[in-house]
């Protein structure tokens, strides 16, 4: 297989407040990768996976439980350091050598901004495509949706849980299947 068939697709869950009001002396961590490729090809979606990360800067709180489904818990049961979640993706996906995608900026833009904080390489490519704009542009809408609403809009259900990252990936690869 090519690796120039296939897309990653990444969706990330982070710490968050009530309000966006980050509490004095944290930042926003990922405490969830949720990742899956897309052969662009066959549409087939693979490798569909959850990887859980340690916050090394933050605490997940009870807002923050509620919409995603993580816990303190679940994190001392099932994270890694965000370093080491990096090179699982590095061993399994090989992703400097695909392009990878979200839905909106906040994915790309929180993995350089975590890996620049603890001076690590990116794993990923340069090359990020932003799912949202690609969808509002394939249907010429004059703003943008989130990604329930895009799934709508296509009449597709929503699969999984939203804002389980696993879930979340899976379902932006359903939709950029549908307008590649």
């Amino acid at each position: 297989m090519k690796t120039t068939d296939e897309i990653l697709i990444v969706d990330l869950e982070a710490t968050c407040w009530d309000n966006d009001r980050i509490p004095h002396g944290q930042k926003v961590d990922i405490i969830e990768i949720g990742i899956c490729r897309l052969n662009i090809i066959s549409k087939a979606i693979s490798r569909k996976q959850s990887i859980y990360v340690i916050p090394e800067r933050s605490e997940i709180n009870r807002f923050c439980t509620n919409l995603t489904g993580i816990t303190p818990q679940l994190i001392e049961e099932k994270g890694i350091y965000f370093e080491e979640a990096c090179e699982k993706i590095r061993d399994e996906y090989n992703p400097e050598l695909l392009t990878w995608a979200g839905y909106g900026n906040f994915d790309g833009e929180q993995i350089i901004e975590q890996c620049d904080w603890l001076g690590i390489k990116n794993p990923f490519s340069t090359h990020y495509l932003n799912v949202m704009y690609e969808f509002r542009k394939h249907f010429q809408l004059h703003r943008s949706m989130g990604l329930k609403r895009a799934l709508d809009y296509l009449n597709m259900d929503f699969e999984g849980n939203h804002h389980s990252g696993a879930d979340d990936a899976y379902n932006t690869a359903r939709i950029l299947s549908t307008i590649l």
